[in-house]
């Protein structure tokens, strides 16, 4: 199957969100049966179609052979195979059945995404009543996954927004992003010197760091974020892939990037990624300290 052939599948696979920070205790995931999808939960800010609804559950990354389910085991597999834990076993994690039912809260206030940004309008979602949507994406689940106490993990799921269809674009599609979390030992232990080194200070925010963190811990994540996905989408494009990095803006991470691709000539994005905002770690936490 080639990339234009993939293109046209209901899927935007996206790996993204790499971060240093801390983690925390409670498992606040949220789970939704299929009676959430009633019209009992429908009030006049609903704008989901019957169309749209008959999609929710079918899960084609989760259905053997799909080519869905095809790509999301390549991308398991090469974490699985070359990020090991502490005891032999697989460093990440990987969640692939929550549910796309989230709420407003989940969707956007958990990842600081301001009242009035443009991406929470009823033109480019999907809500069932004014708390509860079907998630936009992925991310939608990072803070709960983060504060169950997870520090490494991946999540995939189904995702909806009100685009226009055309051959690279549905409103039903698919997303995998991963989350790594690191401690100042994780993070300097292979750096000469490195005992002196620190993740955080009280600083100022520029174009290239939070305020909270050091430079010398922005580029290490940031060098390891890069190195991380280059050698994923290397795994699935094959070698010899020509790659570019592109700064952009996410509400929840900073500094952010975009990688692109050169496909038949031409420059495409494939994903986006970041070192997630400290802020949305620490959220709930009287002491932001590191793992």
């Amino acid at each position: 199957m080639d990339w234009n052939e993939l293109c046209q599948l209901e899927t935007d696979v996206i790996i993204k969100q790499f971060t240093m920070a801390m983690l925390w205790k409670f498992m606040r995931v949220a789970k939704y049966s299929k009676t959430a999808l009633s019209p009992k939960v429908k009030d006049d800010y609903s704008n989901v179609t019957e169309k749209i609804l008959s999609k929710v559950g079918k899960n084609l990354h989760n259905r053997k052979h799909h080519p869905l389910w095809l790509i999301k085991e390549q991308v398991k597999d090469h974490f699985y195979k070359h990020y090991i834990g502490r005891r032999g076993t697989p460093l990440f994690s990987v969640y692939d059945g929550l549910s796309p039912v989230v709420t407003v809260q989940q969707n956007f206030d958990s990842l600081l995404i301001p009242q009035n940004h443009a991406s929470r309008r009823k033109e480019d979602n999907y809500y069932l009543n004014r708390d509860h949507m079907l998630r936009a994406h992925t991310s939608a689940h990072q803070w709960d996954l983060i504060h169950s106490g997870l520090d490494a993990f991946l999540a995939v799921g189904d995702v909806y927004r009100r685009d226009t269809i055309d051959n690279t674009h549905y409103p039903v599609f698919h997303q995998m992003e991963g989350v790594r979390l690191f401690s100042c030992h994780e993070l300097f232990s292979n750096i000469k010197d490195g005992e002196g080194l620190q993740l955080f200070e009280q600083g100022h925010r520029t174009a290239h760091k939070q305020e909270c963190h050091t430079m010398e811990a922005v580029r290490l994540v940031e060098f390891n974020l890069k190195q991380v996905l280059t050698k994923l989408m290397t795994q699935i494009f094959g070698d010899g892939l020509q790659v570019r990095w592109v700064d952009c803006y996410f509400p929840f991470t900073h500094p952010s990037f975009e990688m692109e691709i050169n496909f038949q000539g031409e420059w495409m994005e494939v994903l986006g990624c970041g070192v997630m905002e400290q802020q949305l770690v620490n959220s709930g936490t009287e002491t932001p300290l590191l793992h």
